[in-house]
């Protein structure tokens, strides 16, 4: 008997069952931008008009850890919003207006109702980034991923008007800290978090401890990541001054908030006691995590920072009410010590 593709662990007909469910849903998410649909070799995208000196920004990233909780628990359909969130944030934080998207889902045995609810999640949250879905990539590597294990890359390309390029070189202190709440860990810090919860406190996957106000374990660590577009769409319909901001991601409030400094001359200084921290990061602190481990792993509370000029924080936190927003802290002189200070911490 001749073998086959499929005897090999590769179902070319499930990965065509997923192509014809998923086109649909990238139908759900396209801008007048795009050119074709799913299924060709590429797919293509007009710059939007307007624009005088068009400049495309792109990010790329991924889920972490996260996906071994979607996994364990068989809960997938939020799981591409923290995908998509994840580049998207990255390229607001210039200035840019997210275009389209694209993913690569990769497996070691393609389980058509799985991806399809991973897809959906991804659908999910270009439509809140308002981008497209134009394409992606489905593979199956038996051997390399472990039964119906999977992986998610993610791609966004955006474009900005050059001379609207984020972070702006006049960052100055005084320049007061606009904070936007996160949902909860986000997309970060995962493998910290399943450690203490899951290995050091003991606690399964459906426990609902008091810290958690009646959520379970898994709720929260799956909760999905904020995706700021429609608050940086406010910035730009009120024309907000905005000089920078960072999304807050791995190294938590210690390392990113600094990378919007073009040299080393400033500092940002964060007030903990102006914001809530949620839940799930009280309950890992009391795994046992140090303080300052806490600040330079989680978002702590803040998926989003943004830097304005005194004259222009309570126009921007009115412009940004829906999401929360309020004043953190400020821009400080650096004088000789880190780029980043968390005072009122415990």
């Amino acid at each position: 008997m001749a073998i086959t593709y499929k005897d090999a662990g590769v179902d070319i007909d499930a990965g065509e069952s997923l192509v014809d469910r998923i086109r649909p849903m990238a139908r759900s998410t396209q801008r007048p931008e795009v050119l074709g649909g799913i299924g060709g070799f590429a797919a293509m995208c007009r710059l939007p008009s307007g624009y005088t000196e068009p400049v495309l920004v792109s990010g790329t990233d991924g889920v972490g850890t996260k996906l071994k909780t979607a996994l364990a628990t068989g809960r997938h359909t939020t799981i591409g919003i923290d995908l998509v969130a994840m580049s998207v944030n990255d390229v607001l934080v210039t200035g840019a207006e997210p275009l389209f998207f694209l993913d690569y889902f990769a497996s070691g045995a393609l389980d058509v109702d799985t991806a399809a609810a991973v897809i959906a999640g991804i659908a999910e949250g270009c439509r809140q980034a308002g981008c497209a879905l134009v394409g992606g990539e489905t593979a199956e590597l038996p051997g390399l991923y472990h039964g119906r294990d999977y992986d998610l890359a993610g791609f966004c390309v955006g474009v900005v008007e050059r001379a609207q390029i984020r972070p702006r070189t006049d960052l100055a202190a005084g320049d007061v800290v606009i904070g936007l709440p996160s949902a909860g860990l986000h997309s970060n810090g995962h493998s910290l978090a399943r450690k203490v919860v899951l290995d050091l406190l003991q606690l399964p996957l459906d426990a609902t401890p008091g810290e958690l106000g009646g959520a379970s374990i898994a709720d929260e660590l799956l909760r999905p990541t904020i995706i700021y577009a429609g608050a940086f769409a406010a910035l730009r319909r009120t024309a907000a001054p905005w000089k920078a901001a960072a999304h807050i991601t791995g190294g938590g409030l210690i390392e990113n908030p600094p990378r919007i400094f073009a040299d080393d001359t400033l500092a940002i200084e964060l007030d903990a006691g102006t914001w809530q921290v949620p839940p799930i990061m009280t309950l890992i602190a009391r795994g046992g995590v140090a303080p300052r481990e806490m600040y330079r792993t989680f978002n702590m509370g803040l998926g989003m920072i943004v830097a304005v000029p005194p004259a222009a924080a309570a126009g921007t936190v009115a412009a940004l009410a829906a999401w929360g927003a309020r004043p953190v802290g400020a821009i400080v002189p650096r004088a000789g010590g880190e780029p980043s200070r968390i005072t009122g911490a415990p």
